[in-house]
């Protein structure tokens, strides 16, 4: 039985255990989710990597597996925040190397298709919602920098952001599932 404990004393044979098991599971999770070969498996090594560095910090009340998918969940969703903006995806589209072929070009579909989903779900929030999201995530402004421009709270800032990702990942759910 595969236990938190021995993951938190950081030996590495064990880690590889846990790797095993749950990697074809976690990645599966991913592309379910995404449709994207390329972000699943991007995101599970991701999560993996963030599990070795904060192995520390697990709690031995929950199971590796609960922590691990918690952890990819955070990741995906930060993943997706980086690339939601039309000229990160289209630069990582165009950075995917051509010699791919087939896999290459669907990939690129896919990639474009889930741009499409994302802009089409930004254009659908609330006016106020949309300003904030468009200010945090297209001008890279900070919360507090938003807060002072639209003369609200930081907090505002903030429950407006968790809303539009929320609205956002609802949408893509939705179209993707």
């Amino acid at each position: 039985m595969l236990s938190v404990k021995d993951l938190k004393d950081g030996d590495e044979y064990y880690f590889r255990q846990v790797f095993d098991q749950y990697h074809q599971k976690l990645y599966f999770f991913i592309l379910y989710k995404t449709k994207s070969e390329y972000i699943a498996e991007e995101v599970a090594q991701m999560a993996f990597t963030k599990l070795w560095q904060c192995r520390q910090t697990l709690h031995e009340e929950y199971t590796i597996s609960t922590q691990l998918f918690r952890i990819a969940s955070t990741v995906l969703i930060d993943f997706l925040r980086k690339y939601s903006s039309k000229d990160a995806v289209t630069a990582r589209l165009d950075a995917v190397d051509v010699e791919e072929g087939v896999d290459s070009t669907t990939e690129k579909m896919r990639g474009v298709e889930l741009q499409k989903r994302i802009l089409e779900a930004v254009n659908e929030l609330p006016p106020v919602r949309k300003q904030v999201f468009e200010m945090s995530r297209e001008q890279g402004m900070s919360h507090r920098e938003i807060a002072a421009t639209l003369s609200v709270s930081s907090r505002t800032v903030e429950t407006h952001i968790y809303k539009a990702l929320k609205q956002i990942r609802k949408h893509i759910s939705v179209v993707i599932d």
